[in-house]
């Protein structure tokens, strides 16, 4: 089970345009914390239905992109 706070939710991903968010650092904690983790793992994040890592490798754009090494700061934040 992991807790993922603001960082990862289904679908989408924390905010990075308020104050103080980072787009960089926010991929770079998605490729360092979640992409290790095992697809069965439970994800359950400050808000919104519970997931798994395994749902969000195959749904979540951000996610994708970080695991293709696609992830790009150019890219306006989707979704949340």
């Amino acid at each position: 089970m992991f807790f993922s706070g603001d960082l990862l939710f289904a679908g989408s991903i924390g905010r990075t345009d308020l104050p103080g968010g980072d787009m960089d650092e926010m991929l770079a904690s998605l490729a360092r914390v979640c992409l290790p983790l095992d697809n069965s793992t439970v994800v359950l994040s400050g808000h919104g239905p519970q997931t798994t890592i395994g749902q969000e490798r195959a749904t979540n754009p951000y996610l994708r992109d970080v695991a293709a090494g696609l992830g790009s700061t150019d890219a306006p934040r989707r979704g949340m």
